[in-house]
């Protein structure tokens, strides 16, 4: 076991494909025998649904998805670098040029999902897995949702996340457009890459909304004479308070700080692709407006998928999943 959660556990595993070829995968097995039924009708049945969706080179590829009784079995690549928390802890803050990396492949992701119309809502260090060759990619769906209808965005109401990446409007308790609060935690990241801590160390909402909304953060000394003046205004832009002020994904992409190095601004033919297809997704939803929601998809997923003794398929790539990875790794 590698990771546990509140419903879940995670698991080093081996994918057996031959004699001469094994994968090790992460599995994270969900047990919804003792889960809340808001976690049941509504959270789980929106994870499944993206993950089901998303192919992306920056955020985690899951390869299978069974169901057997009360038990989610997800297939995952596996993380062989820990997660970007980790890497802060054991080696320090990221220099700028490396951040600008890993930003970007961040940023890229970003874009990919909320071009599909999906927010995370729940983005930190901790769900940015560093691959063997120190590749991000971004994990944990768990508070993911669809954020349009019928052309309309839609608020959230609901408080998702960690306290120390929540946005002011999150914070609030007020209803808010989740793709803006995901822009507001990837400023935090970025600080926290940067300056290897958080901008903000409050546990009280109130104190911690206060610092927010009055800009009472700053960068370390340690940092702040070796970063360049666009960095500082992209991490400034992202913990903008003011939340249709901030920047989109797309925006951080085509910015300054980025084009500091134009190796970066180009999106890889993989990248191009996936981007293609989330246009096409997200229009065809709305084309579909009407359709099932969440919960009744993957209802006629598990009606489509019985296999044998009682495993039902929600997805499998298992032909395709090595030679995915591998054309993912060799575009980076």
């Amino acid at each position: 076991m590698v990771g546990e959660g509140s419903y879940a556990k995670v698991y080093k595993a081996t994918h057996v494909i031959d004699e001469t070829r094994h994968v090790v995968l992460a599995c994270k097995v969900i047990d919804t025998a003792q889960a809340p039924r808001d976690y049941l009708t509504k959270f789980l049945p929106r994870e499944l649904d993206v993950l089901i969706r998303v192919t992306h080179p920056h955020i985690i590829n899951v390869s299978n998805i069974f169901q057997r009784r009360a038990k989610y079995f997800i297939f995952l690549r596996f993380a062989e670098n820990g997660d970007l928390l980790d890497f802060l802890t054991q080696n320090g803050a990221v220099p700028e040029n490396q951040s600008r990396l890993w930003m970007r492949q961040i940023i890229s992701g970003i874009s990919y999902i909320h071009t599909m119309n999906i927010a995370h809502r729940d983005l930190k260090c901790e769900n940015i897995l560093i691959t063997s060759n120190y590749n991000v990619k971004i994990t944990d769906f768990g508070f993911a949702r669809n954020v349009k209808h019928r052309d309309k965005d839609l608020l959230s109401e609901t408080y998702c996340g960690s306290l120390s990446y929540a946005a002011p409007e999150v914070l609030k308790g007020v209803p808010y457009l989740p793709k803006l609060a995901d822009m507001w935690s990837l400023g935090i990241i970025l600080y926290t890459m940067l300056n290897k801590a958080l901008p903000f160390n409050e546990t009280s909402v109130k104190k911690l909304y206060e610092k927010q909304v009055m800009r009472k953060w700053r960068f370390r000394t340690s940092v702040v004479n070796q970063l360049s003046q666009e960095c500082k205004q992209q991490v400034t832009l992202l913990m903008e308070p003011d939340a249709k002020s901030r920047p989109t994904a797309a925006n951080i992409f085509q910015g300054p700080w980025i084009a500091m190095d134009p190796r970066l601004t180009k999106l890889t033919f993989i990248e191009e692709s996936v981007m293609k297809q989330a246009r096409e997704d997200a229009l065809k939803r709305e084309r579909d407006a009407e359709e099932e929601n969440e919960v009744e998809r993957i209802a006629e997923l598990r009606r489509r998928g019985r296999g044998k003794e009682g495993l039902k398929v929600l997805k499998s790539t298992d032909a395709t999943i090595i030679n995915s990875q591998q054309l993912f790794e060799n575009e980076l």
